[in-house]
């Protein structure tokens, strides 16, 4: 069936026929079903996307998996299909879905910048605006949310270049400084991170904004020139491809014109994952980024990838997650991201991963009856 004109169609399949869903445990999703209930509860709904999808729809769920704890695996798959209907997420041009992961990184940082630390991480600035069809300049792509005002004019902000060239200097909107670029660079790729001070406190900060620009991945440029095989692509080759050639470091990083800007994000528990676009803390292994402009936060996901055995000691990903996230280089209805973590034994895990996957949303019995 068509999902509502879209280049894709929503399949009803049963729980069996979904690959690994006997073996999956979802019991571990409990908490962050009930941080989201408590944010649309107090603070707003989430917004829906075009599948049509709302947090109407998805709150009888959530209330319905607060009112009891799962007593183990089987009663926790056994909630999930009582109260959901699974359905295959098939898009038109009948090419699988992807997957690819991110994690928290762990930066070491300073609060004054020194000959060592040099690199700032950024607040919003006050001239960054939000854009939409009321506002938006006709000669910007409707792809750009994000803009400059000055004055009584819009228009596209200063870049990754010009930023990283000084151009936001002196306006005290630095959170802290970096050693590394290329680690403040990796840090606007993941999108949160764990800031790690010389004596040892940690801060957390998270996604704020940016600054316009199309994401465009320094992977498929360092492809494109030949430099790393498109089989060798990874976080670790792209990174030991930066540190071998800090000539050509600007050329290829000033590549992604799009730029993050961060804020406090106070978890703390640093057990519990950062407080990523959904406004709940993630949960490794079982968050998913989406594309949100398909898709509304809080709804479950189970994911099947039979390539993927890195992150379950070699046996293939089939898990339920909860869309909790998203990100720029996250687009279509099938394309998801999975949180592995925070830390660099999480980053190592994330940093290979991009593999064929088959998307099953599971949607609430009442708004399922829409579908079918």
């Amino acid at each position: 069936m068509s999902a509502n004109g879209r280049n894709f169609s929503l399949e009803p399949v049963s729980f069996v026929d979904m690959p690994g869903w006997q073996d999956d445990d979802p019991s571990i999703l409990w908490p962050a079903m009930a941080d989201c209930l408590a944010h649309i509860e107090q603070v707003k709904a989430y917004r829906a996307g075009s599948l049509g999808l709302t947090t109407d729809d998805l709150r009888p769920l959530l209330l319905a998996a607060v009112q009891r704890l799962p007593d183990g695996p089987d009663d926790a798959r056994h909630f999930f299909e009582q109260h959901c209907v699974p359905m295959r997420i098939v898009p038109n041009d009948n090419v699988r879905g992807l997957v690819t992961a991110f994690y928290e990184p762990e930066v070491a940082v300073s609060d004054c910048p020194d000959t060592v630390y040099r690199y700032p991480f950024y607040r919003r600035p006050a001239d960054l605006i939000d854009l939409d069809a009321t506002n938006r300049p006709t000669d910007l792509d409707n792809s750009y949310v994000f803009g400059q005002r000055t004055g009584d004019a819009i228009s596209a902000y200063p870049d990754r270049e010009a930023i990283d060239r000084g151009y936001l200097e002196d306006r005290g909107l630095e959170i802290a400084w970096a050693r590394s670029r290329v680690d403040v660079f990796f840090t606007h790729v993941q999108g949160a991170a764990r800031l790690r001070y010389p004596d040892g406190h940690v801060r957390r900060i998270t996604y704020a904004a940016k600054a316009g620009h199309p994401f465009l991945p320094i992977g498929r440029k360092l492809i494109d020139l030949g430099e790393i095989p498109e089989a060798e692509i990874s976080m670790q080759s792209i990174r030991a491809w930066l540190d071998a050639h800090p000539d050509r470091m600007d050329e290829i990083l000033w590549h992604n014109r799009s730029y993050i800007f961060f804020r406090d994000a106070d978890v703390d528990d640093l057990s519990r994952g950062p407080i990523a676009a959904a406004k709940v803390p993630l949960i490794a292994g079982r968050s998913l980024a989406v594309d949100r402009q398909i898709h509304t936060f809080g709804f479950p996901f189970f994911i099947a990838a039979e390539g993927l055995t890195r992150l379950d000691a070699g046996k293939s990903f089939a898990r339920l997650m909860l869309a909790l996230d998203t990100g720029s280089a996250i687009v279509g209805p099938a394309r998801g991201d999975i949180f592995t973590g925070s830390g660099d034994e999480a980053g190592d895990l994330a940093g290979a991963v991009r593999n064929a996957a088959d998307f099953y949303i599971l949607c609430p019995k009442e708004a399922a009856e829409r579908f079918l």
